[in-house]
């Protein structure tokens, strides 16, 4: 999750200026003009100021910032002048005289701790992260129980790199007594934030963001915005059941406006999605409906709840009246194309695809369906082709694009168009991604021993497949096979009758295997039942040629 400095609007961060201050001295503050000669210095600021809201007035903001940063440089005992003039640059992107008026802001006895905090946010713009995390340093000391300036101290040290001492600040946070509900779930919110940034320790983060969301749900009555806070912590920790009951507890027992309703039941209906929950996951979108027809989220999440119960042509007409709502909804666009994919329509599909690629040559999604497209059609090469400009899309993403399952995917085109080394690399990155990948798990063994390589971790990684999927056909005939290849045939001969007697509709491949296994253990009469029936399905020159050798004079 991204986060941003917090900047308080109307008010300034600082340090002890001295250092802070801007190294060179704005020209038109050098020298006053002569009508201001006799003036003392706060009538000429007045003067200044009163000419700023004017030029502010006639929608010349840049002239305007010039004059209120003149009046601010002759007066520098008014705070409350200060602040403005500080917000105004900082709006016109004036960060140096910004920094320099902040500076002076921040020497005054009275200062509030919130210059502080825009003070860090501006030496931040400047790259002087060491006058930033001065300043936020201050506000801290200043209102330790003030979040925003401990949020942007965290952040500050995020930014450059030094993750360690991002750590600490969370522990300093964390020690600051009775800490109130928000600022509990702030605090929370950042440790989830570090837990992404930190492989080493997320699960202390993790840990740490959990401690603190429970107890601010034992703390007592929470506000509909905390609970949905709350709730979202629960969430992004993979705790759906307690997300659930405080977003359904926000839904029943407040007033919530039309937009955070739908939200609520929104969030409801993607965690139901998720633990395919589908009875309540319908209920909420047909609240969602009834309330709104037009709701193009709610006729979305229909198409997604029919794609859970592989329901093709109910998920194509749903994606379809989504997108009638709001023709650029473009992951309504995508999931189409994958609903078309999976119900066979693949020429509808690379059509759609192809408009697609008009508006958005770029993209890592559109790469990544056309590769699935054309390996549906068994054009392995061109699939290849895609999958390989996926790949380098996603290496460019900020976002994580290069999952399990596109390495997979990558990995089986490699496969077919015949680079068993390539296609071996891509599979262990997914494995490596996701180690309990059944089907991945089966397709390198199978792999591997339908080529006699590797047989020892072929074999490995077929039986881990078949201890996640015990009752799986083709994982059945992987380990025959495998045993096969490695000179057992006794051994493989039940893997291949179970998996037989397990596959509906029948396939070709396994009596073929079946033959093989039988003509080995000298048993021709059966190898001639199994490969004529292997034909019979799938008509076969190898296999037929096979008949012809053991077939009686």
């Amino acid at each position: 999750m991204k986060h941003s400095i917090v900047l308080i609007a109307g008010a300034g961060l600082g340090l002890l200026l001295g250092p802070l201050g801007c190294r060179t001295p704005h020209p038109a503050a050098e020298s006053r003009p002569d009508s201001e000669t006799g003036l003392n210095d706060r009538a000429a600021a007045f003067a200044h100021y009163s000419s700023g809201i004017l030029l502010a007035l006639n929608d010349d903001p840049a002239a305007a910032s010039d004059e209120f940063y003149r009046a601010a440089k002759l007066d520098r005992t008014d705070a409350g002048l200060l602040a403005e003039v500080a917000k105004r640059l900082i709006e016109q992107r004036r960060f140096q005289q910004a920094q320099e008026v902040l500076g002076w802001a921040t020497q005054l006895p009275d200062a509030a701790t919130e210059l502080y905090l825009q003070l860090g946010f501006v030496c931040s713009q400047l790259g002087e992260s060491g006058k930033a995390i001065a300043a936020n340093r201050a506000a801290v000391r200043r209102q330790p129980r003030f979040f925003p300036a401990w949020n942007n101290l965290y952040l500050n040290y995020v930014q450059i790199g030094q993750l360690g001492k991002a750590w600490r600040v969370l522990g300093e946070a964390g020690a600051q007594p009775e800490p109130a509900p928000e600022y509990q779930l702030s605090l929370a919110t950042l440790y989830l934030d570090y837990g992404e940034r930190s492989p080493q320790r997320r699960d202390a983060a993790r840990a740490q963001a959990l401690t603190l969301l429970q107890q601010v749900n034992t703390a007592g009555t929470l506000s509909a915005l905390q609970q949905i806070q709350l709730a979202d912590g629960f969430n992004q920790l993979g705790d759906s059941a307690a997300a659930a009951r405080l977003y359904q507890a926000a839904l029943d027992h407040t007033t919530p406006t039309a937009p955070l309703r739908d939200l609520l039941r929104t969030k409801l209906t993607e965690i139901y999605l998720r633990n395919r929950d589908y009875e309540p996951a319908l209920e909420q979108l047909n609240a969602l409906i009834r309330d709104n027809p037009a709701n193009a989220g709610a006729q979305y999440l229909l198409g997604r709840l029919a794609m859970e119960q592989k329901r093709w042509t109910d998920a194509i007409r749903q994606f379809q009246l989504a997108l009638q709502i709001n023709p650029e909804f473009e992951t309504a666009q995508f999931d189409l194309v994958l609903a078309r994919l999976a119900a066979g329509q693949t020429e509808i599909a690379l059509q759609a695809l192809q408009a697609q690629r008009q508006r958005n040559p770029d993209s890592f999604t559109l790469e990544y369906l056309t590769g699935l497209a054309y390996h549906e059609q068994q054009k392995y090469a061109q699939a290849l082709e895609h999958f390989e400009r996926a790949a380098t899309l996603g290496q460019a993403d900020e976002t994580n694009r290069l999952t399990a399952s596109f390495y997979f995917q990558l990995g089986a085109a490699q496969e077919r168009t015949g680079n068993r080394r390539a296609a071996a690399r891509s599979l262990e990155k997914s494995l490596a991604l996701a180690p309990d990948n059944a089907e991945v798990l089966n397709y390198l063994g199978y792999m591997w021993a339908e080529h006699g390589e590797n047989l020892k971790r072929a074999r490995t990684l077929i039986e881990r497949a078949l201890r996640l999927e015990p009752d799986n056909g083709a994982f059945l005939d992987s380990m025959g096979w495998v045993l096969f290849k490695q000179g057992d045939a006794r051994g493989a001969l039940p893997f291949l009758q179970a998996a037989i007697a397990k596959s509906e509709p029948p396939d070709p491949i396994l009596y073929d295997h079946l033959g093989d296994i039988y003509a080995a253990l000298g048993e021709m009469q059966s190898a001639r039942e199994a490969w004529s029936r292997s034909v019979e399905l799938a008509p076969n020159e190898s296999i037929l040629d096979k008949l012809k050798s053991v077939s009686p004079p």
